[in-house]
C-alpha cells in the first residue's frame, strides 16, 4: 500500500469549545497532536505518501508540524467541507492510483495497517472496511459467514453472523474510487449505493479498543490510554511548570505550560503553553485559557 488519506476537515462540532481553538485531528494527544499518532501507524504499514484535506481552521496546518511526520504529507484546503467521499476525490492527484488507506482524522486506534492493506488485496472486495469485533446485531456493521458487510447503516444485505463497529480506518479500491462523487458522504453515498447493486465490502477485524474523539470525554480517556500503555502515571512534556504544592495524577501537561494552585490535578489535559489552576478534575485547559469540563 502505497497511499493513505487522513480525513482533517470536519468542524468538530461536539468537541466545542476545544474546536474553536484547534481542528479535531491536530488536539493534543500525550506528548504531540493526535494526527501525529496516525501518520507514525501509517509510516510502519509501509503507507509512503499521505494526503490530508484541511477546512476549519485551516491555518493551524502550519509546515512546521507537517514537517516532524515521518512519511510525506501532500495538504489540500477545501474553502468548504466536500464530506469524506468528496475529499478523497479531490485528493485524487495527491494519493496516485490504487488502493487507498482513509483514516478519520478523530479516530485513534492501534491498527496494524499493512495487514488491512494486505486483507484488501487478498479479497478483492470494493473496499474493506476495519471492524471492532461485537455479538451479532450490535454496532454499526453486520459481518456474514465469510467477513463480508451484511448491514450497514440499518440496511441489510445478506445473513449476519457477527456484528461490528465500523472504526473509520478502510482502505478503498480503484474499481470504487472511480465512482467517488466531488461532494458526499462515503457511507451513504458510495458504500450503501454498491452493496444495493449485490457488489461486496470487506471487513477486517480491528482491536476492540479504540477512540472516537467526538467529545471532551473520550477525549480525555484517548489521553489516560495513552498514559497506561506507557506505564506513566502522568506527563509533563518539556519545559513545563508545576507548583510545588500540586500532585499531577493521570493527567497531561503539555511543553510549556504552567499548572498553578495546590491540590490535585486529577484526569486532566493542560495544552501546550497554557495555564491551569489546580485543583482540577476531568478538565481541558487550551492555550487561551479556556477551561472544559467533561460530563460526569
Amino acid at each position: 500500500m502505497a497511499s493513505a488519506m487522513i480525513l482533517a476537515a470536519g468542524l468538530g462540532t461536539r468537541l466545542r469549545p476545544l474546536t474553536d481553538e484547534m481542528p479535531k485531528p491536530l488536539l493534543w494527544l500525550g506528548d504531540r497532536p493526535l494526527i501525529a499518532h496516525i501518520a507514525e501507524r501509517l509510516a510502519a504499514g509501509s503507507v509512503v505518501r499521505v494526503a490530508v484535506n484541511k477546512s476549519h481552521l485551516a491555518e493551524r496546518f502550519s509546515r512546521d508540524l507537517l514537517a516532524a511526520f515521518p512519511v510525506p504529507v501532500e495538504v489540500l484546503h477545501e474553502p468548504e467541507p466536500l464530506g469524506t467521499a468528496g475529499g478523497v476525490a479531490n485528493a485524487a492527484g495527491a494519493l496516485g492510483e490504487g488502493d487507498v488507506v482513509i483514516w478519520n482524522g478523530d479516530v485513534l486506534i492501534d491498527l496494524d495497517v499493512a495487514a488491512l492493506s494486505a486483507a484488501h488485496a487478498a479479497r478483492g472486495a470494493g473496499a474493506t472496511l476495519a471492524v471492532a469485533p461485537r455479538p451479532a446485531g450490535e454496532g454499526t456493521v453486520g459481518v456474514g459467514a465469510r467477513g463480508e458487510v451484511v448491514r450497514l447503516r440499518g440496511e441489510r444485505f445478506g445473513e449476519e453472523i457477527a456484528g461490528g463497529d465500523f472504526v473509520c480506518v478502510h482502505v478503498i479500491g480503484e474499481a470504487l474510487r472511480r465512482r467517488l462523487p466531488p461532494r458526499g458522504c462515503m457511507v451513504g453515498d458510495v458504500y450503501l449505493p454498491w452493496l444495493r447493486e449485490g457488489r461486496s465490502l470487506a471487513t477486517f477485524a480491528a482491536p476492540a479498543v479504540w477512540h472516537d474523539i467526538g467529545a471532551p470525554a473520550a477525549y480525555l480517556a484517548a489521553n489516560a490510554r495513552w498514559l497506561s500503555q506507557r506505564g506513566q502515571r502522568s506527563y509533563v512534556g518539556p519545559g513545563a511548570f508545576v507548583a510545588e504544592g500540586v500532585d499531577v495524577a493521570g493527567s497531561v501537561v503539555g511543553a510549556g505550560a504552567r499548572v498553578e494552585g495546590a491540590g490535585a490535578l486529577r484526569g486532566c489535559v493542560v495544552w501546550p503553553g497554557a495555564l491551569a489552576r489546580a485543583p482540577l478534575e476531568r478538565a481541558v485547559v487550551t492555550t487561551k485559557g479556556t477551561v472544559a469540563r467533561a460530563a460526569a
